[in-house]
């Protein structure tokens, strides 16, 4: 499945990296709701537009909410929204849930008579959770228009209730500036970054590095390790995504009610070269967020961070980016497996959108307009491509939609290398929040002394067998 979608993907158009960071939580200014004239006049308009087919339910006096899952893109989806309503005059709300707590604004807001009308899962695990609420999503030109129909969340019953709506990547950004400065040293380890294909030399070149860390005029190779509760996503989710994957890999399966975390020294072989050659000292790891980490690269302070494609906005909003885009690369994350010098980056999407089954017939068919506008119309390609970043996986964009940014550029260089394989996202088959905000508590416990990695160890693997059990006792 990932090879097909990588090369649906490769055959279309890839649009710039997503955009993350800390934001806050905002709601769109209320607007005057459209006449039914209007309402029916615009949709016309907006139908003729994208070339898609009769809707078979009105859109008229319907009316759009979107629980948006990502604070740092609040006012890109504010303009969004507006735009939209400008265009077609409908009504469009979009409120943010704060950083950590979708799932909690989600329950309490989804029930309700005037509840959000689009929403967004993490896969099959998160379509559980919310299947009651979820809309069969087959008989849309979205679905219509996705490149590998296989990456949509289906059910049982062969409905279609959760499309993905972009694909993204992540691994170990580096300033290839910094790093040339290091490889023009006397003793420098390796000559160049070609060199550098598994662990053990970036290890070698790491610790290098971090002893002239003063000739390099850098405070650390990496960036701080946030561990900041509801900011450690980086590593109780993505970097705990490559034992997983190597595990799953190894078992050829997808999905596990217990691990036996083979890979679980790998984990920590990484996470220690994080926290121990970085721009501050372990025991102040608890404070620090992702924007910090990501201010402290765009400043020239480190010469990496683990972060994603979506990095990219962070790295150039900050006052005083010493960065240039030319300097802006990738390197897969090295654990220490063998084989490694084959992998690339982590390539993937947890986002999914939903359309909510319990309201009105015309709020699901004006839902679906606005998502199939966003992605086919000339005003929300624009949006997503130079506002959102999102790398989409439609067929609906041109061939010179392509990334414009250094971070995106480089998952499509990565993703077109046929000698490297891209490390699937697993975190669908995670069990819970609560999983992981445990597994990030017992991180931050381990960097502050008072756990041992086996008890960390210890705690991925219970807390995971415990809440796959949950999770399956409430399916029943």
């Amino acid at each position: 499945m990932k090879k097909k979608l990588i090369s649906a993907l490769l055959c279309a158009t890839m649009v710039a990296s997503m955009l993350v960071g800390c934001g806050s939580t905002a709601e769109a200014p209320a607007e005057e709701a459209a006449t039914t004239e209007e309402a029916a006049t615009t949709e016309e308009a907006a139908t003729e537009e994208t070339g898609a087919a009769e809707e078979t339910a009105s859109a008229e006096g319907g009316s759009v909410y979107y629980l948006n899952f990502k604070p740092e893109v609040d006012e890109v989806w504010q303009e969004v929204a507006a735009a939209y309503t400008a265009e077609t005059g409908v009504e469009v709300k979009v409120v943010t849930a704060a950083s950590g707590t979708y799932e909690e604004v989600l329950q309490s807001e989804i029930a309700s008579e005037d509840g959000p009308t689009l929403f967004q899962i993490n896969g099959p695990v998160g379509y559980q959770n919310w299947k009651d609420y979820c809309a069969d999503l087959s008989g849309t030109q979205l679905y219509e228009w996705l490149l590998d129909k296989s990456i949509s969340v289906t059910g049982e019953d062969g409905g279609v209730y959760g499309i993905p709506y972009v694909v993204e990547g992540y691994g170990i950004i580096y300033n290839n500036a910094i790093m040339d400065k290091y490889f023009a040293l006397d003793g420098a380890v390796v000559a160049g970054m070609d060199e550098i294909k598994n662990f053990d030399t970036l290890k070698a070149v790491v610790e290098d590095m971090q002893a002239k860390k003063d000739d390099l005029g850098i405070t650390g190779v990496f960036a701080s390790t946030s561990l900041l509760p509801g900011e450690d996503w980086r590593w109780q989710t993505h970097l705990a995504n490559l034992p997983v994957y190597y595990e799953y890999k190894d078992k050829g399966i997808t999905d596990a009610a217990e691990l036996e975390l083979t890979y679980g020294e790998n984990f920590h072989n990484i996470f220690d070269l994080y926290v121990n050659n970085s721009t501050v000292a372990p025991g102040l790891l608890g404070s620090k967020a992702v924007t910090d980490s990501m201010a402290e690269f765009a400043l020239g302070q480190c010469a990496m961070v683990q972060n994603g494609n979506w990095g990219w906005g962070q790295i150039a909003g900050v006052e005083g980016n010493t960065v240039t885009e030319a300097d802006v690369k990738f390197l897969p994350i090295y654990t220490g497996v063998a084989g490694e010098e084959s992998q690339g980056l982590c390539t993937g999407t947890e986002n999914f959108f939903c359309v909510n089954s319990q309201t009105s017939e015309a709020n699901q068919a004006a839902t679906i307009a606005f998502v199939e506008w966003l992605f086919s119309s000339a005003t929300g390609k624009n949006a997503v491509t130079n506002q959102l970043g999102f790398i989409a996986p439609f067929s609906t964009f041109e061939d010179g939609e392509k990334p414009t940014d250094p971070l995106a550029q480089e998952v499509i260089r990565y993703m077109e290398d046929s000698s490297l394989t891209s490390v699937s996202w697993n975190f669908t088959s995670f069990p819970s929040q609560t999983f992981k905000d445990d597994l990030g508590a017992a991180l931050l416990e381990y960097c502050n002394g008072n756990m041992t990695w086996d008890e960390v160890n210890d705690t991925f693997k219970t807390r995971w067998a415990e809440e796959k059990a949950a999770t399956a006792a409430m399916a029943e």
